[in-house]
């Protein structure tokens, strides 16, 4: 028999002084509940090779400077496929983190639910799935990491319902797994670049980084108080515009501060998600958590482009995030709108859109918006805070970019700065009509 199972070492080196929860007692039957033939000397085989009793291994550890709970497969066992006996422990570990207060950390590697148990396996799914969701509605926060494998129902209902995915580089990740799909079937949507691309995964991780990774996580998505998060500094130069047009073209230029200069000004460190889970990225919105001024503020924020329905729902994503763990927002508006071409459009974008709005409308925790560039229409609107918005010097929000007036109203291009000017849209005009509330210094 192994003397370490691959499990316990992987705990080991991701937290110190790990303790085992005791496993939750569960009726035994000779062969199994199906009486499936040979399926206690596979079992005990399966100990023997891999050093494990079972494949999961739960348990709680420091991790970092916190404690959190680990759920650890072993593909070792039996292809980390997950029985009733697995499944028990696994729900049991969630339990105990909601008493705990404690984060939940699951390491999977696993081949799905378990083939000799039939749907006594299959049925852990619904149950997992619904430790996962009692969780979340207590706010303590899961963070899961896809090694390799990771197929099947443990893909489905574990980690795709977490609220951070972390994913080992070149680790399979497919619901289908390769001896169960199509030989044709090959490629980076079955893995985990794959899904990164596709907005199912936050970060690709790298083995030797990850004890350092889920550190800062169980660090920085702690609950805070209910202090909303203060408005960021101003990186404008200059007074306000004198005329709507100008404050186009200073909300324009290329040298103007972006997203990326006040986040690394107003956090001494940050980690990104990204995804919108569906399908879709949008390297135009930034999103994730950073600490400032020793505390974690969730942040959106908006790059200068036109926004696709992905980056619409990411900030959806984000926003709902924070609100479940009670950490306060900062936005930062920067776009021309909403993409607006046949692709958007095909994607969603008006009901990405509504759900943006319907996230900001139904947040608990407190958001700070901060307009640091353009403000386009609805685009720019969905992700400013009602009540809680200041601008930068150079920036401008309007209903419907000048030029695109001139067009709805069949005005000569010539005119277009005069209607920047009649669309009020300088920093001062929007404190004025009580829409920002001061200009940020």
């Amino acid at each position: 028999m192994a003397e370490h199972s691959a499990a316990r070492a992987l705990v080991e080196a991701i937290g110190r002084g790990f303790e085992e929860f005791e496993p939750p007692a569960v009726p035994a039957a000779v062969d199994g509940p199906l009486g499936w033939p040979g399926y206690d000397d596979q079992r005990a085989r399966a100990t023997d090779r891999s050093g494990a009793e079972e494949s999961v291994l739960c348990g709680r550890a420091q991790v970092g400077e916190l404690p959190a709970v680990l759920v650890a497969f072993d593909f070792a066992h039996l292809g980390g496929s997950v029985g009733e006996a697995a499944g028990a422990r696994i729900v049991a570990a969630f339990e105990r983190a909601r008493e705990l207060r404690l984060p939940v950390i699951s390491l999977v590697a696993s081949g799905g639910s378990r083939m000799q148990e039939g749907i006594c396996a299959l049925r852990q799914l619904q149950e997992i799935a619904r430790a996962c969701l009692l969780t979340r509605r207590d706010g303590i926060p899961h963070i899961t990491v896809l090694r390799n494998p990771t197929t099947g129902g443990m893909w489905a209902a574990l980690s795709a319902a977490a609220d951070v995915v972390l994913a080992e580089r070149g680790a399979a990740v497919a619901f289908g797994g390769s001896r169960v799909r199509s030989a044709t079937d090959t490629g980076e949507a079955f893995h985990a670049e794959g899904k990164f691309d596709d907005g199912q995964v936050d970060r690709i991780v790298e083995p030797a980084e990850l004890p350092g990774v889920l550190a800062e996580l169980v660090r920085l998505l702690r609950p805070q108080g209910p202090e909303p998060a203060p408005v960021p500094k101003s990186l404008a130069s200059g007074e306000p515009p004198t005329t709507g047009w100008e404050a186009v073209q200073r909300a324009r230029a290329a040298d103007r501060p972006r997203a990326g200069a006040y986040l690394d000004a107003y956090f001494s460190a940050r980690f990104e998600i990204s995804g919108d889970r569906a399908g879709g990225r949008d390297a135009g919105v930034l999103c994730g958590f950073g600490e400032h001024d020793g505390r974690t503020i969730a942040f959106a924020a908006q790059t200068g482009t036109a926004n696709t329905p992905a980056g619409f729902r990411t900030a959806a994503r984000l926003i709902r995030l924070a609100d479940q763990l009670s950490i306060p927002v900062l936005t930062l508006v920067d776009t021309p709108g909403a993409a607006n071409d046949a692709a958007a459009e095909h994607g969603g974008v008006g009901p990405a859109i509504a759900e943006l709005f319907t996230a900001v409308a139904d947040a608990r925790v407190p958001i700070t918006t901060l307009v640091i560039g353009e403000g386009g229409s609805g685009g720019a609107l969905a992700l400013a805070a009602p009540g809680r918005t200041w601008i930068t010097a150079d920036a401008y929000f309007a209903v419907i970019a000048p030029e695109a007036s001139a067009a709805i109203l069949k005005r000569d291009p010539a005119e277009v700065p005069d209607l920047a000017d009649h669309l009020r849209l300088r920093p001062q005009d929007l404190v004025a009509l009580g829409f920002a509330q001061d200009i940020a210094r």
